[in-house]
């Protein structure tokens, strides 16, 4: 089992992770700028288990990454920097999960890209060489992710190093999901616009949980 920091684990994305992994016997640590309220979601979480015992816990941003084995970013895009900014010395020799998108409201269907290319991106150059960040749950609806029902909509995993990216999918089928090898960090902008395209569609169909599912691949 791995040591998880999900940092952003009180919002809506965060907390689905977070469940998950707990679900699946990981330890689990919730960061948060107030650690009471990642300490009450661990409370939810451990609650909703039916296990008083269960290994997730809350607690400040900067701790929780300090805890962990591989930390995950779940927090809004407008939070992307600060948020990194003030784990950075804590995730140094780690792999970082960067589950954000780089939407800029209102106009959330149409894919925008920050300078560095992409959020993934981005996250590298603040970190430094020394952080692996790997994009993944880039294209999921939060709302599955706290539910207890299959998934049928699938991640892709892009980042730095393919070892790396294959322990973020053993994460990911942990999760409950199936997941491809999406290629290097060079291709995030591509995986990080696709929620543009997904929003659009979700808003055209009046549908919600619009995903994306990788066909032929299945016997190679």
């Amino acid at each position: 089992m791995t040591v998880l920091a999900v940092i952003g684990g009180t919002g809506k994305e965060g907390r689905g992770l977070a469940y998950r992994w707990a679900k699946a016997g990981h330890t689990v640590y919730i960061g948060s700028r107030t650690p009471a309220k990642a300490e009450r979601m661990a409370e939810t979480i451990r609650a909703r288990l039916d296990n008083p015992q269960a290994s997730v816990w809350g607690m400040g941003n900067r701790e929780a990454a300090q805890r962990a084995e591989i930390v995950v970013l779940a927090v809004p895009y407008s939070a992307h920097r600060a948020t990194l900014e003030a784990i950075r010395e804590a995730v140094q020799g780690k792999i970082l999960v960067d589950v954000a998108v780089p939407l800029k409201p209102p106009k959330v269907t149409k894919a925008w890209f920050p300078p560095a290319g992409s959020a993934a991106l981005e996250a590298q150059q603040i970190l430094g060489p020394d952080v692996a960040v790997v994009d993944a749950f880039q294209n999921i609806a939060h709302a599955v992710l706290w539910e207890d029902a299959p998934i049928e909509a699938e991640v892709l995993v892009a980042g730095k190093g393919k070892a790396n990216r294959r322990r973020v999918m053993a994460l990911v089928e942990d999760a409950g999901l199936r997941a491809w090898d999406a290629g290097p960090i060079e291709n995030t902008p591509v995986v990080e616009g696709l929620t543009s395209v997904l929003i659009y569609m979700n808003k055209a169909l009046g549908a919600r949980h619009v995903g994306i599912r990788v066909v032929g691949g299945e016997d190679a």
